[in-house]
C-alpha cells in the first residue's frame, strides 16, 4: 500500500497538481514504479543510493485507490506514468518496477518504446499473475494477513506490524477491496508474454530465488522472452529484492548499468 510512508522518506515527499512524488539527485532520470501493496519507503536504499550517485531519482504515487473503478487498471496505471513524465518533463527514463510495478512498465514500454532507456525487473508481474487473484487475503482475518504479508519475504522479521496492519487495513475497506481486485483482474487480461519478444530495451532482471509471489520460473521465462536482457539471482531474498537485500541489489543494478554505459 501506498499512504503509509516511513518518516526517513517524508521530507524527500512533494504534492505538487495530481502528483505526490519523491525526488533526489540529478543525471538520467531513473523512475520506480512500487507494487500493489508497495510503500515507497520500501525503494529508499535504492533510492539514496541512485540519487547520490549521478542519477535523478523519482518515486510516484501510484493512484491505485483513487482512480475511478472503472478506469483502476494497467492501461490507466501506465497512462499516468505518461502523464507524470510530461509533468517532470522527462522524455525518456529507466524504468524500475517491482512487482505491479514492473508489470506497469512493460505495459508502458510497449506503447511508449521511445519513452524507456531501459527496464529494471524485480519480483515483477506481467506473465504470471495466480498468486496475485488467488492469494488476496481474506478480510477481518489478522493472523491470515499476517501470515500472508510476512510470507513474501524470505526473512519474515522484514514484514514488520506496521506493514502487517497496513495491507489489514487495506483488505478491510471495501473499496480498496474492490480496486485491488480490478487491478488483479487487469493484470490478468494483459497477460506480456506476446509483447516481450519486440521489446528491444536493455533489461536488467534482479530476482530473489525464493521468491514464492512470481517464482524463480518467471524470473527465466522474463529472461528468455526479452531480446536484449541479463537476469540476476539474489540468494535467500523473497518478492521484494531491493528492501529485503538492498546492499546487493543496489550492486548488481550499478554494475550492470555501467555495463550498459546507462
Amino acid at each position: 500500500m501506498v499512504k503509509p510512508i516511513e518518516k526517513s522518506m517524508t521530507d524527500k515527499l512533494k504534492t505538487e497538481g495530481k502528483f505526490t512524488y519523491a525526488e533526489a539527485g540529478e543525471g538520467k532520470a531513473i523512475i520506480v514504479l512500487h507494487g500493489l501493496m508497495g510503500a515507497l519507503s520500501n525503494f529508499e536504499s535504492t533510492f539514496n543510493h541512485f540519487s547520490s550517485n549521478g542519477y535523478q531519482v523519482l518515486i510516484p504515487e501510484l493512484p491505485l485507490y483513487t482512480l475511478p473503478l472503472i478506469k483502476t487498471n494497467v492501461k490507466n496505471l501506465a497512462n499516468f506514468l505518461k502523464e507524470f513524465m510530461e509533468f517532470k518533463k522527462i522524455d525518456s527514463a529507466i524504468l524500475l518496477g517491482n512487482s505491479l510495478g514492473g508489470h506497469i512498465s512493460l505495459y508502458f514500454a510497449k506503447h511508449h518504446p521511445e519513452k524507456v532507456t531501459a527496464l529494471v525487473l524485480t519480483g515483477s508481474s506481467g506473465l504470471y499473475e495466480k498468486a496475485m487473484g488467488d492469494s488476496f487475503p481474506k478480510r477481518g482475518n489478522y493472523e491470515y494477513i499476517k501470515e500472508k504479508t510476512r510470507g513474501v519475504f524470505y526473512d519474515p522479521e522484514i514484514g514488520t506490524k506496521e506493514m502487517v496492519d497496513d495491507v489489514f487495513k487495506i483488505v478491510n475497506d471495501r473499496s480498496s477491496v474492490i480496486r485491488t481486485l480490478a487491478i488483479a483482474k487487469s493484470a490478468i487480461r494483459h497477460n506480456m508474454a506476446n509483447d516481450l519478444p519486440e521489446m528491444k530495451q536493455p533489461s536488467c532482471i534482479i530476482w530473489g530465488k525464493q521468491d514464492i509471489v512470481t517464482p524463480p520460473e518467471v524470473a527465466v521465462d522474463f529472461n528468455k522472452l526479452l531480446p536484449d536482457s541479463n537476469l540476476f539471482w539474489i540468494d535467500k531474498c523473497g518478492h521484494a529484492a531491493m528492501m529485503e537485500r538492498p546492499e546487493e541489489f543496489n550492486q548488481i543494478l550499478s554494475t550492470w548499468l555501467t555495463s550498459r554505459n546507462l
